[in-house]
């Protein structure tokens, strides 16, 4: 974007968002909206002004679906709109395809059109697809996998017939990212082995695409659940080809693997918080309903490196913190384990020496 064009048309078609300053990106999207965002990039194409058609293969592993529901929940441009625009083909998704996991003898009968194993084997063997994976994988018990089963095979198992032949795979959600609640320190945590598709926690030594020695880029669009903002725009980023994959992915993604873009390194919920006054003023709350900050309720704004308090949610009405309920960084690689117990303020006492202000 140029740094000195007033214009918002002008600003939006310039746009390059991946790669934007976040304060920039946020300032496009409130003067064009995400709709023309999305537009513009439809426009920009050289010749047919409509995308080649991309292809999605959704899996899920150890998850709640909150991810999906979230995505439902997009606005401006809703989910069926912007995937028109994109021309996104959802090929599969458990959730929002009305197939069977239906088996005889052990084996899946009937045909792709109504079974979806079969179809998630159609779809992988053909490869030419983004790979989006919602929920943790398991690798327990002993590295079978078989913790979580799906039909009649392994989440592991089926996320590495998925993976082989991916272009790109998009974590979504902090379970798939990096483990999430399925990592939860516990007494049985070693024994279920989940693992994130890249990463465990903050460890890149332990994601299931090391384990399955397979070698595919990755991005990580954590949170719990993550912003419709965040996929759709991640996804229109790659589809436009403004964002080369993988050449462009060390320059717009963190060490973590997330778009600096929605969670910048150097800027934390808690700097944009609404309640921030009552921060420098000492006044806290200490239960659900009130006004003041959410500091003794165990907010962890301070960890959390995310837009949520500029872009908000629910199109743009809200978010966690102005709504009442205090940051739990629900984005970070190491949730929830960072802000457990929750609700407690025992571990933010360290976060305001290191913060200060």
């Amino acid at each position: 974007m140029s740094e000195g064009n007033t214009n918002s048309d002008s600003s939006v078609n310039d746009l390059d968002f991946l790669r934007m300053d976040w304060h920039k990106f946020l300032k496009a999207r409130g003067s064009g909206g995400s709709f023309k965002l999305l537009e513009n990039y439809k426009n920009d194409t050289q010749g047919d002004p409509d995308f080649p058609v991309t292809h999605v293969l959704w899996i899920q592993g150890a998850q709640c679906t909150g991810c999906s529901e979230s995505l439902l929940d997009a606005s401006n441009p809703g989910l069926l709109k912007a995937f028109e625009i994109l021309n996104i083909d959802l090929e599969r998704h458990e959730a929002f395809l009305a197939h069977q996991g239906l088996f005889v003898d052990g084996e899946p009968a009937n045909t792709s059109e109504l079974n979806s194993e079969i179809l998630l084997d159609e779809i992988s063997e053909r490869g030419n697809y983004i790979l989006m994976v919602e929920g943790a994988i398991a690798n327990g018990p002993e590295g079978s996998g078989k913790y979580f089963m799906s039909g009649n095979r392994s989440s592991k198992d089926m996320f590495k017939k998925a993976a082989q032949n991916a272009d790109l795979i998009i974590a979504v959600g902090t379970c798939a990212a990096y483990g999430g609640i399925n990592t939860a320190n516990s007494d049985i945590v070693d024994i279920l082995d989940y693992r994130g598709v890249a990463f465990t926690k903050k460890d890149p030594s332990k994601g299931m695409l090391k384990v399955l020695g397979i070698d595919k880029p990755v991005i990580n669009i954590p949170g719990c659940p993550p912003h419709p903002d965040w996929i759709i725009f991640t996804l229109s980023a790659i589809i436009s080809g403004n964002v080369k994959i993988p050449d462009d992915l060390p320059e717009v993604l963190d060490e973590f693997g997330r778009p600096k873009v929605f969670f910048p390194p150097d800027h934390n919920v808690h700097k944009d918080c609404p309640r921030k006054e009552f921060f420098k003023n000492k006044e806290f709350d200490s239960c659900a309903g009130g006004e003041k900050c959410l500091l003794r309720m165990g907010c962890q704004a301070f960890l959390a490196h995310a837009d949520c308090a500029l872009r908000k949610w629910n199109d743009g009405h809200s978010y966690c913190v102005q709504s009442g309920s205090p940051c739990i960084a629900c984005v970070e690689p190491d949730f929830p384990d960072n802000a457990r117990p929750l609700y407690s303020s025992k571990k933010n006492k360290k976060s305001i020496k290191k913060e200060g202000d």
